[in-house]
């Protein structure tokens, strides 16, 4: 393989192709779910900047960002333009900054590819993999982290769902992309007629997607033998009364109604804050509850939360969820979405236009180490809205409980791709922890998830319902639970340090 790179300008086919390529990857997340698309998105890539300079590796990168994240998260428009009060042109520029500045982070990690490979390219090809999975995990803590569209998510529908439980989200994208690059080593040994590299690359490559399939009916945690029985409501509050005074009335009453045939299910469940006024002033409402509930039923309930914080030293706003009747306990939301829950900068953001003065756009993040919700002799680990975008930090808490439960209002992002994906991340959360979850929405997706990430029951979006089902409480943790991320990143780790031309120069 030649080692001259070529420092010469991107041409605009290479950057169509890229933007191609990165779009090519949103097609494999909900709702489309061709998953089979991810490798061939990372050829594509490779390919293309097998060649290039680190400096052009970066604008490469971004361009590649820019498709995947123009395509996949474009959906923020629908909450800045509908719900931000803010003009088209002010929302359109919001959207493109958003987007530039995530794709910003694959141009950096592009960049350092490069570097880190110098002008081989077999050196290359070995260390993209690497690469990429610790550009995801920065992603998912910088600047409080944005850890969406990892490419395994896409697998919960896909032949290697089987290793979620065992090497977690970001370990299942390393293979991904490795198969990309096994694809591209495959055909280069077959036209330099090594025939027998090329298939034992290929053969080993490809017997994890072969032997995935056989591995669904492996148990990693235990489900209890009797179910619990569940009622999850979904209001379809439109999002523009949502903290309107003058229908907060109106909402509850409808959650009220939406129960009164339910009252005396095991477990209760209303989505992100379904009770839209703080948990000081809601003690009719919650003494209401109380008297409706029968004597071993649970209702857990998005609801914010006013009151002091020890850590803050002063009184503060939550995003919180609690449990009313059979139970105990209230969560508060630990990762806030930034310009939605909280403004970064506000001393500077405040009033300058409508969608930096949100309503609820002042919360305080809770404290760490939270306990699990109770609900009769269930220890229910919650998570709230953005929460269960984080595979880490679900999987740390899941320990130690018997079912997982999320609730959201996906109402921000109207009819685009975002709830979906949103629902996909929880699927992919519920098969790494062998946990049944729980999904309560104000507009959909509400579902009940097994602990294969499999859906068994459902209310249609945008439509006002209650979801009767059943879940199974589960004890026993899986692997990936004890290890979390780590062996993933291990091996990303030590691929960087090993592959590098000071370590390994002879390598062409």
């Amino acid at each position: 393989m030649t080692n001259r790179l070529h420092p010469t300008s991107l041409s605009w086919f290479h950057l169509l192709a890229l933007l191609v390529a990165g779009s090519l990857q949103t097609l494999t997340f909900s709702p489309f779910n061709w998953w089979w698309l991810a490798p061939f998105s990372i050829v594509i890539a490779a390919c293309i900047c097998l060649s290039l300079t680190p400096r052009l590796l970066f604008r490469a990168g971004w361009a590649f960002g820019l498709g995947l994240f123009g395509s996949g998260v474009s959906w923020v428009y629908v909450s800045i333009s509908e719900h931000g009060n803010t003009s088209i042109p002010v929302a359109i520029l919001l959207t493109l900054v958003f987007v530039g500045g995530l794709a910003l982070l694959h141009g950096a990690a592009f960049w350092a590819w490069g570097k880190l490979a110098k002008t081989s390219q077999s050196r290359r090809l070995l260390l993209f993999p690497a690469v990429w999975i610790i550009g995801d995990w920065v992603r998912s803590w910088l600047l409080t982290g944005f850890p969406w569209l990892y490419l395994g998510t896409a697998q919960v529908d896909g032949p290697l769902a089987s290793f979620a439980p065992v090497i977690g989200v970001h370990g299942v994208t390393f293979w991904i992309v490795l198969s990309g690059i096994a694809i591209i080593f495959c055909y280069r040994f077959a036209r330099a007629a090594r025939f027998s590299a090329a298939i034992a690359i290929a053969f080993a490559v490809a017997l994890p997607w072969m032997s995935g399939p056989l591995m669904t009916n492996v148990q990693w945690t235990i489900l209890a033998d009797e179910p619990k029985t569940v009622a999850a409501m979904q209001g379809n509050i439109p999002q523009q009364i949502k903290w309107d005074p003058e229908f907060l009335k109106e909402q509850i009453y409808t959650y009220l109604t939406l129960t009164q045939n339910d009252w005396d299910q095991d477990l209760i469940l209303w989505p992100e804050t379904a009770i839209p006024i703080p948990q000081d002033q809601a003690g009719k409402v919650i003494e209401h509850i109380q008297a409706e509930l029968g004597p071993d039923s649970t209702l857990i309930t998005g609801i914010p939360w006013y009151g002091f914080s020890n850590s803050l030293e002063d009184f503060t706003f939550r995003n919180s969820i609690m449990a009313i009747g059979n139970g105990d306990g209230i969560y508060h939301k630990q990762k806030l979405v930034p310009f939605g829950e909280y403004v970064p900068l506000q001393q500077w953001l405040r009033g300058v236009i409508g969608f930096f003065d949100l309503p609820m756009s002042s919360f305080s993040p809770g404290p760490e180490n939270q306990a699990p919700l109770k609900a009769g002799d269930l220890r229910v680990m919650p998570f709230i809205c953005y929460e269960v975008a984080y595979p880490d930090f679900v999987a740390s808490y899941a320990r130690n409980t018997d079912l997982l439960l999320t609730v959201s209002n996906d109402g921000w992002f109207g009819h685009s791709a975002g709830p979906h994906q949103h629902m996909q991340i929880a699927r992919m959360r519920a098969l790494e922890t062998g946990r049944y979850m729980l999904r309560g929405t104000n507009n959909g997706i509400t579902a009940v998830i097994d602990h294969k990430g499999q859906i068994t029951d459902t209310i249609e979006q945008f439509t006002q319902g209650t979801l009767r089902s059943k879940v199974y409480a589960a004890s026993g943790h899986t692997p990936y639970m004890q290890t979390g991320s780590w062996p993933a990143l291990t091996l990303a780790l030590i691929l960087i340090v090993f592959v590098r031309e000071r370590v390994i120069p002879k390598l062409s």
